[in-house]
């Protein structure tokens, strides 16, 4: 097995690779100055099982360009199979159609992968697994949320109280709840129809009066929902408010949106790096691939 990092996940490539202990094969990337990009395997991969590590965060046309390129170029160069590990990947959110005519992004993007003739694709925490039943190459979405989880369980907290900032995370703060014995709440979204205004409210436990908690969720993009649901939380009495979250795209002033509802510390992965990236993924990508099967 050969591990190549691509350029948007240089680091996290080469902590695979040395925990694995198998070689890596570094790639040339540039941008042309019309825009377009450029990738070189510095090394031979003929006959060989190759693993291309890439996220493709913003930008990320970029990234999953330069993906397709690795992949078409480890195809052309004979390798024996092929797999990718995309932690993030990108246009997952859009998975099914929400409006008439529109595109169904990541469906496109698993063609194009289909038609590359992939092998193996794993990510982490991705938004609906569920678009991966319908391709002609295995899948395998890994969980981060335990990784989030010791991080907080190592800091020592007096048992905290786990929240999910509304309700498609329940199942990752029940998950939480379950391993360490944590009560857990959520917040409802609520949408008035003649306003079209969303408020929230806290379901689940209510009573947080001098208690950490912690929000949990798979991805933050503008922050909204979490810095809502966090001084929500402080309103109610919480003694510290803590973020945690899988993918944090952090858009804009996200970062100072949520530290300014109150939020202690907001703590992420490594799928997408970031200042806040205190959590990595490499050890569940590592044993993903050490019992990896063709």
């Amino acid at each position: 097995m050969i591990i190549i990092p691509g350029p948007a996940s240089t680091i996290l490539g080469e902590n695979v690779a040395k925990k694995l202990g198998v070689s890596m094969i570094k790639v040339e990337s540039k941008i042309f100055p019309d825009g377009e990009s450029y990738v070189r395997f510095t090394g031979n991969v003929e006959g060989k099982d190759v693993v291309i590590v890439q996220s493709t965060y913003p930008p990320q046309d970029t990234h999953l360009i330069q993906l397709f390129l690795m992949i078409d170029n480890a195809k052309k160069l004979k390798a024996k199979n092929i797999v990718v590990v995309s932690p993030y990947l990108a246009y997952a959110r859009q998975d099914k159609v929400f409006r008439s005519y529109e595109a169904v992004s990541i469906k496109t993007i698993l063609k194009i992968f289909e038609s590359l003739d992939l092998n193996f694709l794993i990510t982490v925490n991705i938004h609906e697994p569920k678009v991966f039943e319908d391709v002609n190459f295995r899948c395998l979405n890994l969980s981060a949320v335990k990784l989030l989880a010791e991080y907080f369980q190592n800091l020592n907290l007096k048992k905290p109280i786990a929240f999910a900032p509304d309700e498609k995370a329940i199942r990752m703060v029940k998950d939480v709840a379950d391993m360490y014995g944590w009560d857990y709440g959520w917040f409802k979204k609520e949408r008035d129809k003649v306003t079209g205004e969303i408020s929230m409210r806290c379901e689940g436990v209510f009573n947080v009066e001098g208690k950490d908690t912690i929000i949990f969720d798979d991805i933050i993009s503008t922050g909204g929902t979490t810095a809502t649901a966090a001084k929500m939380l402080k309103d109610m009495g919480a003694k510290r408010v803590y973020s945690a979250c899988v993918h944090p795209l952090l858009v804009g002033d996200a970062y100072e949106k949520i530290i300014r509802s109150g939020v202690e510390k907001i703590v992420a992965t490594d799928t997408i790096p970031k200042n806040v990236s205190l959590v990595s993924v490499t050890p569940i990508i590592v044993e993903a691939l050490k019992t990896l099967k063709f």
